[in-house]
């Protein structure tokens, strides 16, 4: 399942005037005998909803006063998630005339048109709060708190991730919650700027809404909304044209292959690191340590040690990525661990959602054409998977059945695609021989029917890093280096990095820069030597602006290359 959490909103939501109708319970009670919770997610107290709501241990959790607080109807435990505002403010706004008052464990609420008041006392005690509105409600929070947060910190309690949610509520103190979640629905009723940004509109309202969003979800898994969830797409990289390849986070497998030393492992980090930064959990199988650095994970195995499946269970259930470092078992060996490995994280993939996605390098290895998963412990459609592998053939059919997107990378990309399709027996368009250039795969979408493209794909952030100091201060070749001729061709002076450029463009006469920079030069060896389309559509801007300027130009250049490649360590703005 891609839903295993639903979490409504209460007041205009599941509950109408502050009561449920007695039709919404049995439709929480099949939700959760499906294996879902159910998660309530209220601005209202504490104390005032176990007074209203009769079924409270109906949900696995409850967030309170718009998410500053928790409740667990298990073991009653309240706990507070932020320090609340000093008794002083409340007092302040009593003595004002502010009318009606509520304190709860941290928010402060009152109604409209109270907010001009409220607002006031804030500025005039230097208070670090905010003011969210409700309809008429107007609550106030510690800053930064909202009903996301309160939610994120239920699923972590709880084991869950906001990617395994679907939100539904009516308010505008839902947007935030909405938001955070893969899927966020709006009831009929909701008001028209929720519904504008909610990603399901249900036609009912109120209780009505909720039980046809719980039809829906033991109906398909929602899968029939997955279209509309492009918002999470994660990037691949750029087409020829310079538009941006995507790939939705959900249901895909990819097959990254080529031939050795190709940049398979650069490729599969970068697209990794960009599910870490949308917050998608991975996990990654490393037989032979090519993984020993990405970003928010822990290496579980080394030479010296195999690793622990429970140890990397662990981790995962705590919301942390895994290598699971596999050099320290013998070859021979290695094939069993890691059928035994990936049965255990697909089974906790089942019940929890994690991890989303599972990279296995040296597939050819592990997944050979013999393999045999079991039918009785794997799901029919495998999905959330990288496969790495220098030869398609040698992998499991079952497993390049599941392919979606093959990413080719190396030398003679289009055999390996030829080679794909025959073992998968089927027939992929033809494509030309193709030269690749660093960077770049030929990529292949298996059901859409186009022909195969090549992609430049995103860098990880180290590897950028590193180009950024091969482009500022190392040697391209001859042919890729900037020549100063000036507008007669009599100059000859020779730029192989970044700062020899800039260190030539300080030297130049002006005629010279004007005439390089007129004629689009600059912007033309960045995109195509540097590889850096942002900086090249920059210093275009630059052509643009100041045409006849020579000294605001060459300020202006220099003050762009240094901005993207001079900055000290951590990452430059704007580094493509």
């Amino acid at each position: 399942m891609r839903y295993l959490v639903l979490a409504t909103d209460y007041d205009g939501t599941i509950a109408k005037h502050g009561h449920v109708d007695a039709a919404v319970w049995p439709a929480i009670r099949r939700l959760r005998e499906s294996g879902r919770k159910a998660v309530l997610v209220t601005g209202r107290e504490i104390e005032d909803l176990q007074a209203i709501c009769p079924h409270l241990e109906m949900f696995a959790h409850v967030v309170a006063e718009n998410g500053a607080v928790t409740y667990c109807p298990r073991t009653r435990d309240v706990r507070n998630l932020t320090t609340p505002p000093a008794p002083e403010f409340a007092r302040a706004l009593k003595e004002l005339g502010v009318a009606p008052l509520s304190v709860g464990h941290v928010i402060v609420a009152t109604a409209k048109p109270h907010e001009a008041e409220v607002l006031k006392t804030i500025n005039e005690m230097g208070l670090e709060l905010q003011v969210i509105f409700n309809q008429d409600a107007v609550m106030v929070l510690p800053s930064g708190v909202n009903k996301a947060t309160g939610l994120i910190a239920a699923l972590k309690e709880l084991g869950y991730s906001p990617h395994n949610t679907v939100a539904i509520g009516d308010a505008e103190n839902d947007h935030a919650l909405l938001s955070a979640c893969e899927c966020g629905a709006a009831v009929g009723n909701a008001i028209p700027a929720l519904k504008d940004r909610a990603d399901l509109v249900m036609s009912g309202s109120d209780g009505t809404a909720v039980m046809e969003l719980i039809d829906r979800l033991l109906a398909d898994d929602l899968v029939s909304v997955a279209p509309r969830l492009h918002r999470h797409d994660i990037l691949l990289g750029t087409n020829a044209s310079g538009g941006e390849e995507r790939i939705a986070p959900h249901g895909q497998t990819i097959l990254v292959a080529g031939t050795s030393g190709s940049g398979k492992s650069t490729l599969t980090a970068g697209f990794l690191e960009r599910l870490n930064d949308a917050r998608y959990q991975f996990a990654v199988i490393d037989p032979e340590g090519d993984y020993p650095a990405l970003p928010d994970t822990v290496v579980l195995g080394s030479a010296e040690r195999a690793p622990v499946i429970e140890e990397v269970l662990n981790v995962l259930s705590a919301g942390r990525n895994a290598i699971i470092n596999l050099v320290g078992i013998p070859l021979a060996d290695r094939p069993g661990v890691f059928d035994q490995m990936f049965h255990r994280l697909i089974e906790l993939r089942s019940r929890t959602g994690h991890p989303h996605w599972i990279a296995v390098d040296e597939t050819h290895h592990l997944m050979p054409p013999s393999w045999s998963p079991g039918a009785d412990r794997m799901p029919s459609r495998l999905h959330g998977l990288v496969m790495i592998t220098v030869h398609a053939a040698r992998v499991s059919r079952r497993m390049l059945d599941a392919v979606d997107l093959v990413l080719a990378v190396g030398q003679e990309p289009e055999k390996t695609l030829t080679e794909f399709g025959t073992t998968r027996q089927l027939p992929v368009p033809v494509v030309s021989p193709v030269v690749l250039g660093n960077g770049e795969a030929l990529a292949y979408r298996v059901t859409s029917g186009a022909p195969a493209f090549k992609l430049t794909w995103a860098l990880p952030r180290s590897e950028r890093r590193r180009h950024r100091r091969k482009y500022a201060e190392g040697r391209l070749p001859d042919e890729r280096a900037f020549v100063f001729r000036g507008p007669r061709g009599k100059l000859h002076l020779r730029a192989y990095n970044l700062m020899t450029f800039l260190e030539l463009a300080a030297g130049v006469d002006d005629a010279t820069w004007l005439h390089h920079l007129k004629s689009g030069e600059y912007a033309k060896w960045m995109r195509e030597s540097i590889k850096d389309e942002e900086l090249a559509r920059d210093l275009e801007a630059v052509q643009t602006k100041y045409p006849k300027d020579a000294a605001a130009s060459r300020a202006a250049v220099r003050k762009a290359v240094e901005l993207r490649y001079t900055l000290p360590s951590g990452e430059p703005s704007g580094v493509g």
